[in-house]
Protein backbone atom coordinates (compact mmCIF):
# COMPACT_ATOMS: atom_id res chain seq x y z
CA UNK A 1 0.00 0.00 0.00
CA UNK A 2 2.99 2.33 -0.22
CA UNK A 3 3.90 5.26 2.27
CA UNK A 4 0.89 7.05 0.78
CA UNK A 5 -0.99 9.04 3.89
CA UNK A 6 -4.61 8.72 4.86
CA UNK A 7 -6.04 12.30 4.51
CA UNK A 8 -7.09 13.51 7.73
CA UNK A 9 -10.78 13.94 8.40
CA UNK A 10 -12.31 17.15 9.69
CA UNK A 11 -15.19 17.34 11.43
CA UNK A 12 -18.43 18.84 9.82
CA UNK A 13 -19.18 22.64 10.73
CA UNK A 14 -22.35 23.03 13.18
CA UNK A 15 -25.54 23.41 11.72
CA UNK A 16 -26.70 26.51 11.66
CA UNK A 17 -30.39 26.70 12.09
CA UNK A 18 -32.55 24.96 13.85
CA UNK A 19 -34.51 22.90 11.18
CA UNK A 20 -30.81 20.84 11.17
CA UNK A 21 -31.54 19.11 14.55
CA UNK A 22 -31.97 16.07 13.45
CA UNK A 23 -28.79 16.07 12.16
CA UNK A 24 -26.85 16.54 15.36
CA UNK A 25 -25.05 13.61 17.09
CA UNK A 26 -26.07 12.08 14.00
CA UNK A 27 -22.73 13.34 11.72
CA UNK A 28 -21.41 10.78 8.95
CA UNK A 29 -17.88 9.84 9.40
CA UNK A 30 -15.32 8.23 7.44
CA UNK A 31 -14.61 4.33 8.90
CA UNK A 32 -12.07 1.85 7.95
CA UNK A 33 -13.69 -1.77 7.89
CA UNK A 34 -11.06 -4.00 8.29
CA UNK A 35 -11.33 -7.99 9.03
CA UNK A 36 -9.45 -8.82 11.80
CA UNK A 37 -11.12 -12.74 12.41
CA UNK A 38 -14.13 -13.80 13.96
CA UNK A 39 -16.37 -13.23 10.53
CA UNK A 40 -18.05 -9.67 11.90
CA UNK A 41 -16.30 -6.64 10.20
CA UNK A 42 -14.00 -4.58 12.22
CA UNK A 43 -14.16 -0.61 11.72
CA UNK A 44 -12.36 2.61 13.49
CA UNK A 45 -12.93 6.00 12.45
CA UNK A 46 -10.47 7.16 9.60
CA UNK A 47 -9.55 10.18 11.43
CA UNK A 48 -7.26 7.83 13.67
CA UNK A 49 -5.56 6.34 11.49
CA UNK A 50 -2.25 7.90 10.46
CA UNK A 51 -1.16 4.90 7.68
CA UNK A 52 -2.06 1.75 5.90
CA UNK A 53 0.45 -0.49 5.18
CA UNK A 54 1.46 -4.35 4.21
CA UNK A 55 5.18 -5.06 6.25
CA UNK A 56 7.43 -7.92 5.27
CA UNK A 57 7.13 -11.24 7.46
CA UNK A 58 10.47 -11.30 7.62
CA UNK A 59 11.52 -7.74 8.71
CA UNK A 60 9.11 -8.14 12.36
CA UNK A 61 11.45 -8.87 15.07
CA UNK A 62 10.84 -9.74 18.56
CA UNK A 63 11.75 -7.20 21.76
CA UNK A 64 10.80 -9.19 25.29
CA UNK A 65 8.82 -11.23 23.34
CA UNK A 66 6.88 -9.02 21.62
CA UNK A 67 6.82 -8.22 17.31
CA UNK A 68 8.26 -4.89 16.55
CA UNK A 69 9.41 -3.37 12.73
CA UNK A 70 11.81 -0.95 12.25
CA UNK A 71 9.54 2.65 10.87
CA UNK A 72 10.75 5.66 9.92
CA UNK A 73 14.00 5.51 11.81
CA UNK A 74 12.59 3.76 15.31
CA UNK A 75 11.04 0.13 16.45
CA UNK A 76 7.40 0.49 16.37
CA UNK A 77 5.24 -2.13 18.49
CA UNK A 78 3.11 -4.37 16.40
CA UNK A 79 -0.32 -5.94 17.87
CA UNK A 80 -2.67 -8.46 16.96
CA UNK A 81 -5.99 -7.44 16.49
CA UNK A 82 -7.04 -9.86 19.78
CA UNK A 83 -5.06 -11.96 21.91
CA UNK A 84 -5.85 -15.11 19.37
CA UNK A 85 -4.80 -13.21 16.51
CA UNK A 86 -1.30 -14.42 14.74
CA UNK A 87 0.79 -12.59 12.31
CA UNK A 88 1.16 -14.63 8.72
CA UNK A 89 4.13 -16.40 8.28
CA UNK A 90 5.09 -15.34 5.24
CA UNK A 91 4.48 -12.54 2.69
CA UNK A 92 2.87 -9.34 3.73
CA UNK A 93 1.31 -8.74 6.55
CA UNK A 94 -1.54 -5.80 6.66
CA UNK A 95 -1.41 -3.33 9.56
CA UNK A 96 -3.17 0.08 10.37
CA UNK A 97 -0.64 2.63 11.77
CA UNK A 98 -1.74 4.55 14.73
CA UNK A 99 -0.27 7.88 15.88
CA UNK A 100 0.09 9.58 19.10
CA UNK A 101 2.44 11.91 20.51
CA UNK A 102 5.03 11.13 17.94
CA UNK A 103 5.10 7.88 18.55
CA UNK A 104 3.53 4.88 16.43
CA UNK A 105 2.07 1.88 16.65
CA UNK A 106 0.64 -1.11 13.83
CA UNK A 107 -2.65 -3.04 14.49
CA UNK A 108 -2.27 -6.53 12.38
CA UNK A 109 -5.42 -7.29 10.76
CA UNK A 110 -6.09 -9.83 7.94
CA UNK A 111 -7.25 -7.33 5.22
CA UNK A 112 -8.02 -4.18 4.47
CA UNK A 113 -12.05 -4.11 3.25
CA UNK A 114 -13.22 -0.77 2.70
CA UNK A 115 -13.78 2.99 3.36
CA UNK A 116 -17.45 4.01 4.22
CA UNK A 117 -19.48 7.04 5.36
CA UNK A 118 -22.02 6.49 7.64
CA UNK A 119 -23.24 7.72 11.03
CA UNK A 120 -21.39 6.10 13.91
CA UNK A 121 -23.64 4.96 16.48
CA UNK A 122 -22.92 2.11 18.71
CA UNK A 123 -25.76 -0.17 19.54
CA UNK A 124 -24.42 -2.44 21.69
CA UNK A 125 -21.85 -2.15 24.50
CA UNK A 126 -18.98 -4.68 23.98
CA UNK A 127 -18.33 -7.76 25.59
CA UNK A 128 -14.67 -7.95 25.48
CA UNK A 129 -11.47 -6.01 25.55
CA UNK A 130 -10.36 -4.20 22.38
CA UNK A 131 -13.95 -3.51 21.46
CA UNK A 132 -16.48 -0.46 22.47
CA UNK A 133 -19.00 -1.95 21.07
CA UNK A 134 -21.24 -2.92 17.84
CA UNK A 135 -22.46 -0.72 15.22
CA UNK A 136 -24.80 -0.90 12.11
CA UNK A 137 -22.32 0.49 8.98
CA UNK A 138 -22.79 0.31 5.58
CA UNK A 139 -25.87 -2.02 6.52
CA UNK A 140 -24.18 -4.62 8.50
CA UNK A 141 -23.04 -4.94 12.46
CA UNK A 142 -19.88 -4.34 12.59
CA UNK A 143 -17.61 -3.87 15.76
CA UNK A 144 -16.14 -0.94 16.31
CA UNK A 145 -12.63 -0.79 18.18
CA UNK A 146 -11.17 0.91 20.83
CA UNK A 147 -7.85 2.60 20.07
CA UNK A 148 -7.13 3.66 23.36
CA UNK A 149 -7.28 -0.21 24.07
CA UNK A 150 -4.80 -0.94 21.88
CA UNK A 151 -2.47 2.07 21.86
CA UNK A 152 -2.28 1.30 26.11
CA UNK A 153 -1.02 -2.50 24.97
CA UNK A 154 1.53 -0.57 23.20
CA UNK A 155 2.74 2.27 25.27
CA UNK A 156 0.82 1.89 28.33
CA UNK A 157 -2.71 2.72 28.95
CA UNK A 158 -4.01 6.16 27.51
CA UNK A 159 -4.52 8.38 30.36
CA UNK A 160 -4.34 5.66 32.92
CA UNK A 161 -7.96 4.07 31.21
CA UNK A 162 -8.00 0.10 30.85
CA UNK A 163 -11.71 0.10 29.89
CA UNK A 164 -14.42 2.46 29.41
CA UNK A 165 -17.18 0.71 31.29
CA UNK A 166 -20.81 0.83 31.25
CA UNK A 167 -21.14 4.12 33.30
CA UNK A 168 -23.83 6.23 32.31
CA UNK A 169 -27.13 3.56 33.63
CA UNK A 170 -30.68 3.50 31.25
CA UNK A 171 -31.10 3.07 28.07
CA UNK A 172 -31.50 6.99 27.45
CA UNK A 173 -29.21 8.11 25.05
CA UNK A 174 -28.40 11.69 26.42
CA UNK A 175 -27.54 14.51 24.41
CA UNK A 176 -24.09 15.61 24.44
CA UNK A 177 -21.94 18.87 22.73
CA UNK A 178 -18.16 17.90 22.88
CA UNK A 179 -16.09 21.34 22.35
CA UNK A 180 -12.85 20.23 21.44
CA UNK A 181 -10.18 21.06 18.47
CA UNK A 182 -7.98 18.78 18.67
CA UNK A 183 -8.85 16.25 15.94
CA UNK A 184 -7.14 13.41 17.50
CA UNK A 185 -8.99 13.70 21.12
CA UNK A 186 -11.73 15.12 18.97
CA UNK A 187 -12.04 11.25 17.41
CA UNK A 188 -10.71 9.29 20.40
CA UNK A 189 -13.78 10.51 22.96
CA UNK A 190 -16.82 10.64 20.15
CA UNK A 191 -16.62 6.75 20.43
CA UNK A 192 -15.86 6.61 24.03
CA UNK A 193 -19.04 8.55 24.96
CA UNK A 194 -21.43 7.06 22.08
CA UNK A 195 -20.48 3.63 23.96
CA UNK A 196 -21.21 5.38 27.12
CA UNK A 197 -24.73 6.06 26.09
CA UNK A 198 -24.44 9.40 24.66
CA UNK A 199 -25.66 11.31 21.79
CA UNK A 200 -22.65 13.24 20.55
CA UNK A 201 -22.22 16.15 18.43
CA UNK A 202 -18.56 17.92 18.19
CA UNK A 203 -17.65 21.51 17.05
CA UNK A 204 -14.18 22.70 17.26
CA UNK A 205 -14.66 25.79 18.70
CA UNK A 206 -16.91 27.99 20.87
CA UNK A 207 -17.80 29.87 18.77
CA UNK A 208 -19.04 26.88 16.68
CA UNK A 209 -20.48 25.67 19.96
CA UNK A 210 -22.73 29.30 20.66
CA UNK A 211 -23.88 29.11 17.33
CA UNK A 212 -26.06 26.16 18.19
CA UNK A 213 -27.14 27.39 21.03
CA UNK A 214 -28.17 30.71 19.01
CA UNK A 215 -30.34 27.96 16.29
CA UNK A 216 -31.94 26.56 19.55
CA UNK A 217 -30.04 23.68 20.28
CA UNK A 218 -30.01 22.28 23.55
CA UNK A 219 -27.60 19.44 25.15
CA UNK A 220 -27.81 17.55 28.96
CA UNK A 221 -24.26 18.02 29.25
CA UNK A 222 -21.39 20.00 27.80
CA UNK A 223 -17.92 18.84 27.81
CA UNK A 224 -14.88 21.52 26.39
CA UNK A 225 -11.21 22.03 26.31
CA UNK A 226 -9.96 24.60 28.03
CA UNK A 227 -7.16 25.22 25.46
CA UNK A 228 -8.91 25.82 22.30
CA UNK A 229 -8.33 28.69 19.84
CA UNK A 230 -10.37 32.02 19.48
CA UNK A 231 -12.38 32.03 22.94
CA UNK A 232 -10.87 29.81 25.69
CA UNK A 233 -12.55 27.22 27.61
CA UNK A 234 -13.34 29.50 30.50
CA UNK A 235 -14.33 32.18 28.17
CA UNK A 236 -16.99 29.74 26.39
CA UNK A 237 -18.89 28.67 29.98
CA UNK A 238 -18.79 32.39 31.10
CA UNK A 239 -20.69 32.83 27.90
CA UNK A 240 -22.81 29.39 28.89
CA UNK A 241 -23.45 30.90 32.23
CA UNK A 242 -24.79 34.57 31.08
CA UNK A 243 -27.76 33.69 28.94
CA UNK A 244 -30.72 31.68 30.21
CA UNK A 245 -30.49 29.36 27.36
CA UNK A 246 -27.70 27.06 28.74
CA UNK A 247 -26.80 28.59 32.13
CA UNK A 248 -28.58 25.82 33.66
CA UNK A 249 -26.91 22.86 31.54
CA UNK A 250 -24.26 21.03 32.81
CA UNK A 251 -20.65 22.10 31.45
CA UNK A 252 -17.31 19.74 32.39
CA UNK A 253 -14.01 20.97 31.46
CA UNK A 254 -10.81 19.05 30.26
CA UNK A 255 -7.62 20.38 30.28
CA UNK A 256 -3.92 18.93 30.30
CA UNK A 257 -3.22 21.67 33.48
CA UNK A 258 -4.99 20.06 36.24
CA UNK A 259 -3.40 21.73 39.46
CA UNK A 260 -5.60 22.85 42.22
CA UNK A 261 -5.14 26.89 41.00
CA UNK A 262 -6.83 25.87 37.64
CA UNK A 263 -9.65 23.92 39.32
CA UNK A 264 -10.33 27.48 41.31
CA UNK A 265 -10.34 29.35 38.05
CA UNK A 266 -12.77 26.58 36.23
CA UNK A 267 -15.17 26.86 39.23
CA UNK A 268 -15.26 30.42 39.49
CA UNK A 269 -15.98 30.61 35.71
CA UNK A 270 -18.69 28.42 35.85
CA UNK A 271 -17.70 24.97 35.34
CA UNK A 272 -19.56 21.83 37.16
CA UNK A 273 -16.23 20.02 37.08
CA UNK A 274 -12.96 19.95 36.11
CA UNK A 275 -11.45 16.87 34.75
CA UNK A 276 -7.78 16.04 34.00
CA UNK A 277 -7.50 15.55 29.96
CA UNK A 278 -5.18 12.71 30.57
CA UNK A 279 -7.40 10.88 32.36
CA UNK A 280 -10.53 8.79 30.76
CA UNK A 281 -11.86 6.91 33.80
CA UNK A 282 -12.33 10.28 35.89
CA UNK A 283 -13.94 11.88 32.76
CA UNK A 284 -16.63 9.33 32.60
CA UNK A 285 -16.86 8.90 36.37
CA UNK A 286 -18.08 12.64 36.64
CA UNK A 287 -19.99 12.56 33.09
CA UNK A 288 -22.24 9.22 34.94
CA UNK A 289 -22.14 11.72 38.15
CA UNK A 290 -23.21 14.67 36.49
CA UNK A 291 -25.85 13.32 34.62
CA UNK A 292 -27.07 11.35 37.89
CA UNK A 293 -27.52 14.71 39.74
CA UNK A 294 -29.53 16.05 36.97
CA UNK A 295 -31.76 13.68 35.99
CA UNK A 296 -32.72 13.68 39.60
CA UNK A 297 -32.86 17.76 39.48
CA UNK A 298 -35.57 17.16 36.86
Amino acid sequence: MGDAPVEEVMVADAPESADDAEQLGAEKVPMLIFGAGGGKPFTVPLAFVARLEEIERETVEFTGGKPVVQYRGALMPLVGADATFKMVEEGRQPIIVFTDGGRSMGLMVEQIDDIVEDVLDIDMKADKDGLLGTAVIAGRATNVIDVAHYLGQAFGSWSGAETTGDLLAGDQRHRLLLVEDNPFFRNMLHPVLSAAGCKVTTVESADAALKLREAGHEFDVIISDIEIPGMDGFEFVEACRADSRWQETPVLALSSHANEEHFERGREAGFTDYISKNNRDALLSALSETLSISGDAA
